[in-house]
């Protein structure tokens, strides 16, 4: 064999140890490019969430409120990313056509507008919570998911939640006997007052649906099927006109009634002390009950201290898990658990049970679902 030339010899050693370096840089998946629509409270906590997800790129954020998109944009920057920053939305998707999905936290009045924009300009979107304010808000953006480009995930993370999906599988597996009655309420301190619109029900669509979606999501989830009806009361006992023109409740109640006989009984409050109440979700059936958030059961035959679940991804938070999961989905064309179809029927359980207190009757679901 004839030996090589220096020159040949130089040029075979450079090539080999370049090409480690160019098949890693061929395999690397390439990121997801993902954008923020409303960097508020909620929108600045899911983005500083979302710098903990693995495989994204943040590309551009925007919001109406000029300093909140430079807090998040420099929150970014300190992760290495090279934000865009916009006020319009219109017109970060018309001119970022780079960008793959899109994390979008606004006021409720404005969900389907933002959905709408996003899902037309073949975008995927994680849309918080609720889905609209209205049945036929939820009709519209169930029907562009259907035909969209993109997926729709709804920000309902509480499914993620380590301990509630263990409870939930453990009730899905029979682990408490047939579901027969669920409790729930969400007891804390009144709502933030630097977000005006949360105080409008008729840009918030009240605390039921904006707030308490969450339990009623999970309990609905646990059920399996929608309620047959609600009936309710509530009003504003302590904080009224706080903020001056508050038109949401600060207290309600509210019985649904679900097939086969099952029951939800929902409150919440906004006067309770630290450490009286607090959040509460609880399933009970035939053979035991569950706390979700606890992940902790008890046999109806067993005494002594309940039985603690085994928990996968235990600690980690459900915003995490449930970016995490979106950015999974959007990468693989995965359909979300929490997808279009669910997070319209959770919004639905949150506009009967304020339908039946704003009206003071028994209110049934073909009335609100159609």
């Amino acid at each position: 064999m004839n030996e090589l030339s220096s020159t040949t010899r130089r040029t075979f050693l450079a090539a080999t140890i370049a090409a480690p370096a160019i098949l890693r840089a061929q395999d690397a998946p390439a990121r997801l490019k993902v954008a923020f629509i409303g960097v508020g409270n909620r929108g600045g906590y899911l983005l500083t969430q979302m710098l903990k997800v693995p495989g994204i790129e943040i590309v551009a954020v925007c919001d109406l409120i000029p300093e909140r998109t430079a807090k998040a944009a420099a929150e970014a920057r300190a992760a290495g990313f090279k934000p865009a920053e916009y006020e319009d939305f219109r017109k970060m998707l018309e001119q970022r056509k780079d960008i793959d999905a899109v994390v979008a936290a606004v006021p409720v009045d404005t969900h389907l507008r933002v959905a709408l924009g996003v899902l037309e300009a073949g975008k995927h979107i994680y849309s918080e919570k609720p889905m609209g304010l209205s049945p036929q808000e939820c009709t519209t953006t169930v029907k562009a998911a259907q035909s969209a480009k993109g997926i729709y995930q709804i920000g309902f993370q509480l499914r993620h939640d380590p301990n509630r999906a263990a409870s939930m599988a453990f009730i899905k597996s029979g682990g408490i006997g047939k579901v027969l009655y669920c409790q729930g309420y969400r007891h804390t301190h009144d709502l933030p007052y630097d977000e005006p619109w949360l105080f409008d029900k008729k840009r918030s669509g009240d605390i039921i649906v904006e707030q308490a979606c969450h339990i009623l999501d999970l309990m609905t989830w646990a059920i399996g099927k929608p309620p047959l009806r609600a009936m309710g009361s509530g009003g504003i006992n302590l904080f009224k006109d706080i903020p001056p023109g508050r038109t949401v409740m600060d207290n309600y109640s509210v019985i649904y009634e679900y097939p086969d006989n099952v029951r939800l009984n929902f409150s919440q409050i906004y006067f309770d002390p630290d450490g009286f109440s607090g959040v509460k979700e609880r399933v009970y059936g035939s053979e035991g009950a569950i706390d979700l958030a606890k992940a902790q059961y008890g046999k109806l035959d067993h005494k002594g201290p309940l039985t603690q679940l085994d928990v996968p991804n235990a600690g980690q938070a459900p915003e995490v898990m449930s970016l995490k999961a979106f950015v999974d989905n959007a990468v693989n064309g995965k359909k979300p658990l929490n997808d279009a179809e669910s997070g319209r029927i959770s919004t639905l359980v949150g506009i009967l049970g304020r339908t039946a207190i704003e009206e003071r009757r028994i209110v049934t679901w073909e009335e609100v679902a159609g």
